[in-house]
This record gives structure tokens, sequence and C-alpha cells, in this order.
């Protein structure tokens, strides 16, 4: 069976406007994906633990990723442990360094819950880091060079030999992302999860 695992970036939720696209583009378009998008929590090694207990209850399946900012930066992980296919949008590479500059309590818009950000939720995301990719063929990459969040140069350096697309202009939520959905459901057609 064919399952989406949508990861959904930092302070975000299953119920963004990226992930309620994805689910209905999947759902009309290709029913053959089952579509899973859960609510992280906010812990980088927790959340991590989530996403592999998700993958790993159903180990049969054949596991498509799609990752937004830090989901992107998550999904990397997972796809060079399990040989996951991805799609990555405007995907954080060094997460850690920008959220060094957070220090202290957040709140996530979407559901209310306030957590906090310290050396060690950081020091978590440093050790989730994939310095070297082996399953460079397993990703497709969307950026756009307007990102005002991150900046799209170092994911054009890490995923060089990848699927990239690079569009100029837009923004970190990645303007007409539904215009891209088709792309990334051919992308996941044609290209074959091979283990890790």
């Amino acid at each position: 069976m064919k399952k989406i695992l949508y990861i959904h970036g930092f302070n975000s939720s299953p119920h963004s406007a990226k992930a309620v696209a994805t689910q209905a583009y999947f759902q009309q378009h290709k029913p053959e994906f089952a579509f899973i998008a859960p609510q992280l929590i906010n812990a980088p090694a927790q959340a991590m633990q989530q996403l592999i207990a998700i993958i790993e209850h159903d180990a049969t399946a054949t596991w498509y990723l799609m990752g937004s900012s830090l989901g992107g930066y998550f999904a990397t992980y997972l796809v060079e442990r399990y040989g996951c296919v991805a799609a990555l949008i405007n995907p954080a590479v060094k997460p850690y360094q920008l959220l060094a500059g957070y220090l202290g309590w957040q709140t996530n818009s979407y559901t209310n819950e306030s957590f906090y950000i310290d050396e060690r939720f950081v020091a978590e995301l440093i050790n989730l880091e994939q310095l070297t990719l082996f399953q460079e063929k397993n990703y497709f990459v969307m950026v756009q060079t307007g990102d005002e969040v991150l900046d799209y140069r170092q994911a054009v350096e890490k995923y060089a030999n990848a699927t990239l697309v690079v569009q100029p202009g837009g923004d970190h939520g990645f303007v007409n992302y539904q215009a891209m959905l088709p792309n990334i459901a051919t992308f996941f057609d044609t290209i074959t999860a091979q283990p890790a």
C-alpha cells in the first residue's frame, strides 16, 4: 500500500493550507495513496520518534514523505534511514542555526500549545542532521528564491544532485503551491523507494 506522510513545519499543523491542499489533491486525483498528517510533538527528538513509530507501525507500506520547512529536515532524516521517496517544500537545511535565535517560550497558533526552546531543543536538531545524502535520487525539492525565512541557497547546495525546482520570487509558504502538486504526484509515480 502507498502511504503519504505529510510532515508540517515548525510551529505549524496538519491543518495548514499546504497540508489541507495536499490531502485534497491526492484524495481527488491519486486515491491509491493513503494520507497521514500528524500533529508533531514540539520537541525534535520526540517528534522524530513519533514519525518513526508511524512508519514502523506499517513497515510493509511504501512510504512517500512530504516535508515543509522543518518538516523537510525531518523528512531528510527519514529518507536516509528508510529509503523513502520525499517531496520537500522550502526545506530547512540548518534549522538549529535559525532556532537558536528563538530561545524561550513559543506558542503554536494552530493548537495554542506553548513550548520552550532551549539549548537541548537546538542540540536535538543538530543530532538529526544528515551531512551526506545517499538517497539523492529519492528527493524532489522545491524552493523559491523569495523565501524570507530560510536561505534557499542552502537547499540548492544540499540537494544539488536531487530533482530540484528553483522558482524566482515567492515566499516561505511557497506561492502557488497547488500548481506543483501534479509534479509531486508524477515524481512519486516514477521513483521507486529503495531500502537505505
